[in-house]
């Protein structure tokens, strides 16, 4: 990618991601910012090819130059924050101790890990941390106190107040939890010195797995996906695509959809998928003819499928894994059948739509030659090729990123048909390092959720809840119909189901202020042990949250891709939103499908076989088609209502795992066919194919 395209790119996400949305500097400081982020960037580049200090060393750097960062980019009020007449925001004194005091708090664990004398300042010495676990010293308290109130406030300029109120609930459950009213929820509490101790002490809390993910794996990888698109491995795919989709019908929404997929294998992040393809794709699909909002919709829909779309995923799923204690390839060949089906599902929408248009494909001297192509672009794919066989060769996931990220910069430095120069690799490390502040702070701040967790064993009284009301709610309707002559479902059954459903709607409804990982984190604590007493597998009871998760991103009313697209397609947001959440049916309903057939996850081996593998794939992929026949309304000709919900109702029950709804299905769509052929027959001069 060209540098004017890449900023301008880099323009769109800072517009629309309010992630990136940020202090302008001036020029010294900004000087000096980068100099710092480059330098931290070079710290997680070496450690993760030549080794990762101790943890809490390692993670205290890392937490000390994001926290520090972000107080230095973000302004704490931006309605207040002030600026001059050439739009330069001057950082206030009080940002800098923030950030004096977040490196201070952040690396006080490392230098105290051995014990500290203290008697030179009359000061009563520490003992080494194991000593003191359990019985923290007053500087101790202090240091996490400080700590605790940093992480929260970054978090908050970054990501907005949601999330920290969100934790500071946790935190006054864990505090007052003998107040509690709900006998199943009530604990005896723990003090403000006990807390600190399990919050801010390693292993758990601030210290715990989310933060290590993020400093060892997360960040790693955004840094890959940012140097590996400025060599030109974005533009190289959406190249591709359009030699692969631009002649058949609605070509550019076809290549939209194709080249978000492939755009999803080195990018978690759905607004950078968005506005990366889209600001070249949405223009030619409204050329073509589709309206503004399905346009905006299309891009949305398929770049929501970034965070989980196989190799590199989006953080939750580098998290998962360090959860659940399985290799990060596992989660990856789990997600690969899902993954597809959620693109196929809004290939076969945009398909349907294009032939009710009447939309044609791209001209054909808008396609490029396939040779060409590959003879231009194919030292792009060697990072990718790279990173993917370092990490499924056994190796840990941030030597792959190494690996990956080793091989970009070499690439890109002596490839002769799109070179880099030096200082491109050093704008693209500030930017990546920038990408990963957001990440950071919300690592560390839902450390403290996992901290309470731990402490009171709220996920199991959350989960206790959910599968009793569940419970509640199925006697109930087992009750209305009990009159039947026949036993329609089991209460197992229909507590599973109400289960999940309350599950998804919780995602839903809170993923509308959280990122993605941050939900996963917190939801999956409660998700997992309700679910497992109902028989469902650890993975995918975790698959089932990060998928519902990541639909908030498409999901309205608050959908970050569905507004950056409609920015870019110049249409109504919510429309565009409500637009892509029907384009993405098939993630709404591969969560069930996975959770009620787990071969579909393939590395299951206790419910995988082939045979019902194939089952349930291709009955889905047959689902999912007749869905979007559904949605368009149109399969050879224009559905009236009856067959359209005919065909519903046909889908509905070809996704549902098992032959005897296959064949109800089948049975629906009879008349469906019938009416159809009967309409193409009388009008054949309509094209069909």
């Amino acid at each position: 990618m060209k540098k004017d395209e890449f900023d301008q790119v880099q323009e769109l996400e800072e517009k629309y991601d309010s992630e990136l949305q940020t202090r302008r500097l001036s020029p010294g400081m900004e000087s000096v910012c980068g100099l710092f982020l480059f330098l931290f960037v070079l710290y997680h580049y070496i450690t993760a090819g030549f080794g990762i200090p101790t943890d809490y060393w390692h993670m205290g750097i890392h937490l000390s130059g994001v926290l520090s960062m972000i107080f230095i980019y973000y302004a704490g009020f931006r309605r207040s924050d002030q600026r001059s007449r050439d739009g330069i925001s001057p950082v206030p004194f009080y940002d800098f101790i923030f950030a004096g005091l977040s490196v201070i708090t952040a690396l006080y664990i490392g230098v105290t890990w051995m014990g500290l004398d203290l008697s030179l300042f009359g000061i009563a010495s520490l003992e080494e941390q194991a000593l003191r676990q359990g019985n923290p010293a007053s500087l101790d308290i202090i240091a996490g106190t400080v700590l605790i109130a940093l992480v929260l406030e970054a978090t908050r300029r970054t990501l907005g107040p949601v999330l920290p109120l969100i934790i500071m609930l946790f935190a006054g459950y864990a505090l007052f939890g003998q107040h509690i009213p709900v006998d199943i929820l009530r604990h005896p509490g723990v003090s403000w010195g006990q807390f600190i101790n399990n919050i801010y002490f390693p292993a758990e809390g601030i210290f715990g797995i989310t933060l290590w993910v993020a400093s060892t794996i997360v960040f790693h990888f955004v840094l890959f996906g940012v140097i590996a698109q400025r060599m030109g491995l974005g533009q190289f795919f959406i190249d591709i695509a359009t030699v692969i989709a631009g002649k058949y019908a609605g070509g550019p929404a076809k290549v939209s959809v194709v080249s978000s997929a492939f755009f999803g294998t080195i990018s978690g992040s759905s607004v950078a998928n968005t506005v990366s393809t889209g600001s070249l794709t949405i223009p030619n699909m409204k050329r073509l003819g589709y309206p503004g909002y399905f346009a905006g919709g299309v891009e949305a829909a398929a770049s929501a499928g970034g965070q989980i779309t196989p190799p590199i995923m989006g953080a939750a799923a580098f998290i998962m894994a360090e959860n659940l204690q399985i290799p990060y390839g596992t989660v990856v060949l789990a997600a690969l059948t899902p993954a597809i089906m959620h693109y196929i599902g809004v290939l076969t929408i945009v398909h349907f739509k294009a032939r009710k248009l009447g939309l044609k494909g791209c001209a054909k001297e808008d396609i490029p030659q396939l040779l060409a192509v590959f003879r231009e672009g194919w030292p792009t794919l060697i990072p990718l090729i790279v990173l993917i066989t370092v990490l499924f060769s056994g190796f840990t996931p941030y030597m792959a990123a190494f690996s990956g990220i080793t091989a970009c910069v070499l690439v890109g430095l002596v490839n002769p048909r799109n070179c880099i120069r030096l200082h491109d690799i050093y704008d693209a490390m500030r930017m990546g390092a920038r990408y990963a502040l957001a990440v950071g702070a919300a690592c560390a701040a839902v450390g403290i959720v996992v901290g309470v967790i731990t402490t009171t064993g709220v996920a199991f009284r959350l989960g206790f809840l959910v599968t009793s009301g569940a419970q509640q709610i199925g006697e109930s309707l087992l009750q209305t119909v009990a009159w039947l002559p026949f036993e329609l479902f089991t209460l197992n059954e229909v507590t599973l189901f109400i289960s999940l459903v309350l599950i998804a709607i919780a995602c839903i409804l809170m993923g509308a202020g959280l990122p993605t990982a941050a939900l996963y984190i917190m939801l999956s604590a409660v998700a997992q042990p309700a679910l497992a007493n109902l028989g469902v597998p650890a993975l995918a009871a975790h698959l089932f949250v990060l998928y519902y998760g990541v639909l908030s991103e498409i999901t309205p009313p608050v959908c970050t891709s569905a507004y950056a697209a409609g920015g870019i397609a110049n249409a109504n947001p919510f429309r565009t939103g409500m637009t892509a959440f029907s384009l993405g049916n098939a993630k709404i309903m591969m969560p069930f499908v996975f959770v009620y057939s787990p071969a579909m996850l393939i590395v299951l081996d206790d419910y995988f076989s082939w045979a019902e593998y194939l089952q349930t794939t291709l009955t889905c992929v047959a689902g999912i088609f007749l869905f979007g026949i559904a949605i368009s309304g149109y399969m050879l000709r224009d559905l009236n209502l009856f067959t359209r919900l005919l065909t519903f109702i046909a889908a509905l029950l070809m996704v549902v795992p098992g032959s005897e709804s296959d064949l109800y299905a089948l049975v629906l769509l009879v008349p469906v066919i019938a009416h159809q052929l009967m309409l193409a027959k009388q009008n054949p001069s309509v094209q069909i194919t």
